[in-house]
């Protein structure tokens, strides 16, 4: 991937987005379901698009809202629909439309009580805690974002009563149904004026909530007492007024680095591509908040809603995601007395390796699941998994007594959770990584983007490990190919080859023409090229290339 060459600078004011344009072609534009790129499609983090490109309209979120309402008289799901949403421009006017459906349609909708911005994790608690010892009426939820994703974009996702992300089953049903309404130019979608359905609605203080709870998962009395130095970003995003209450309440050493929020996110730095977006694991993004990492013992951002972290140190800047992950598990399972002796460490197939010789080293059992936060969801409820993460920079893990904590990925407690590590250890997450790969080998971690046509990324979601016939790859003895996850057996739309110091994973993109080659190495960056550079001959081989 070709870097921009303002990559990691300021954006001007030509880089930011027309809000007043943006929003009015939200209510403007009406999409044709006839074009792929104009209907709805619902995954797991949800419906994600632009107004500006037909792809993210008042009619997308109002047909999205009534399947979610009749999903709910499906499922059964009778209990209140906790609503929140980010900072992202397109997000309150989506709030508005779906708020006009549900209560149109009889939900019992809870909005913030503060008229706020409500990160995905504070949604997520809210509808557990209210679900906690009942088997009828359960509570759901929906969060109005499209995550880190640039200004102009809008998302839309549902959280069943588990907490969690919708899975597949779910997702597609209220795809499927949000489709057929929009070609039948909405007839079906019910839908009362604003100005009743918010008289309606009832409020709802998440913020009190998550941060009254905040100290039993994560040791705030030591962050206190060894007086961690704490520099906090949002990004913009949902956290701002989290951070401050967290700081304010239970008496944290935590300064809010930058408490701005600005629909075009004009404070930011560019990423990669020269284009804005939140994302808190790129080290161009967060350009800023690394060149002030001297300032504070950890500096940590998230992205717009929150279930991302970004870790920065004195001594080692922005941690790679990985890499954290490695030093979160190895701290937490020897930190939490209260976690079940039998607790497993969750992780994706494409996460580093570095996490499957840290759970050896600790004699806990791994479980690798495909892509996606959903596989950890059932885990984190019955306590069989403390620590769920992607390699993306999501995680969640378990109270401190072995309670479910959320089923979403909450960026707020790994952060905090950098602080405690210091706290306790005396030593920052990044020289703990050092100490771990001293250990257990330093390995050598890439993602790139390989083209791919529609049907290649068809071809190689449907591989078999058969199709592989290659016995070596990068001068080693291929151990293993898998297109399951050995952690639970579902597919993983793609495939993972795996030597005695490497592997490679493919997956193809689910908005662009393009795989996703993941490969890590443990014998250095030029067994990493030679790796990368084989592992594209063995899938141009595979795909017809």
């Amino acid at each position: 991937m070709a870097v921009h060459p303002r990559a990691g600078q300021p954006a001007t004011r030509a880089d930011l987005v027309d809000v007043a344009h943006l929003v009015t072609s939200y209510y403007a534009e009406h999409p044709d379901p006839s074009v792929a790129e104009q209907r709805v499609a619902f995954g797991t983090s949800g419906h994600r698009g632009s107004a500006l490109r037909i792809g993210f309209t008042d009619d997308h979120i109002a047909a999205a809202a009534q399947a979610v309402c009749e999903h709910r008289a499906r499922a059964g799901v009778t209990g209140p629909l906790y609503l929140g949403r980010d900072t992202h421009a397109l997000s309150e006017p989506a709030f508005v439309t779906a708020l006009e459906v549900f209560v149109a349609n009889g939900v019992r909708v809870l909005v913030d009580s503060r008229e706020g911005y409500t990160p995905t994790p504070a949604v997520s608690l809210a509808i557990l805690t209210y679900n906690a010892g009942r088997t009828e009426g359960l509570a759901d939820g929906v969060v109005v974002t499209p995550s880190h994703n640039p200004p102009e974009d809008g998302g839309f996702k549902y959280n069943p009563p588990d907490g969690g992300p919708a899975d597949s089953g779910i997702t597609k049903g209220i795809q499927d149904r949000a489709n057929e309404l929009l070609e039948a130019g909405l007839v079906g979608v019910e839908r009362i004026p604003y100005a009743r359905a918010r008289q309606s609605a009832e409020p709802f203080d998440f913020l009190d909530l998550y941060v009254t709870e905040l100290p039993s998962v994560v040791d705030l009395d030591a962050i206190r007492s060894a007086g961690v130095r704490i520099g906090a970003d949002p990004l913009g995003g949902a956290s701002v007024a989290y951070w401050s209450e967290i700081a304010d309440r239970h008496g944290l050493d935590l300064t809010v680095v930058n408490p701005v929020v600005d629909s075009t996110f004009g404070f930011m730095t560019l990423d990669w591509d020269g284009r804005i977006r939140m994302d808190c694991s790129s080290p161009y993004a967060m350009a800023s908040l690394i060149s002030r990492r001297a300032e504070f013992d950890v500096a940590t951002g998230n992205d717009a809603d929150s279930d991302r972290h970004g870790i920065v140190t004195p001594d080692g800047g922005l941690m790679n995601p990985n890499h954290f992950l490695a030093v979160a598990i190895d701290y937490l399972y020897a930190h939490r007395d209260g976690w079940s002796p039998s607790a497993a460490i969750g992780k994706t197939m494409v996460s580093s390796s570095i996490i499957d010789r840290v759970a050896s080293s600790l004699g806990r059992r791994l479980i690798e699941v495909p892509v996606g936060f959903k596989w950890f969801v059932p885990g984190l409820l019955d306590g069989s998994i403390a620590f769920g993460g992607e390699e993306s920079a999501g995680a969640s893990f378990l109270r401190r007594d072995g309670r479910v904590w959320t089923t979403d990925k909450d960026g707020l407690i790994l952060a905090l959770l950098a602080s405690e590590v210091i706290a306790v250890t005396g030593k920052t997450p990044s020289e703990r990584y050092r100490e771990l790969t001293g250990s257990l080998g330093d390995p050598v971690y890439a993602r790139i983007d390989a083209p791919a046509t529609r049907a290649q990324k068809a071809a190689l979601g449907a591989l078999s490990p058969s199709q592989v016939a290659v016995e070596e790859i990068a001068g080693e003895k291929i151990l293993d190919r898998l297109t399951n996850a050995p952690g639970n057996g579902a597919a993983v739309g793609g495939l993972k080859v795996v030597t005695e110091s490497g592997w490679f994973a493919a997956r193809p993109s689910g908005t662009e023409d393009v795989y996703k080659l993941y490969a890590e190495s443990f014998k250095g960056p030029d067994h990493l090229a030679l790796l990368q550079q084989e592992a594209q001959t063995v899938l141009d081989g595979v795909l017809g290339s």
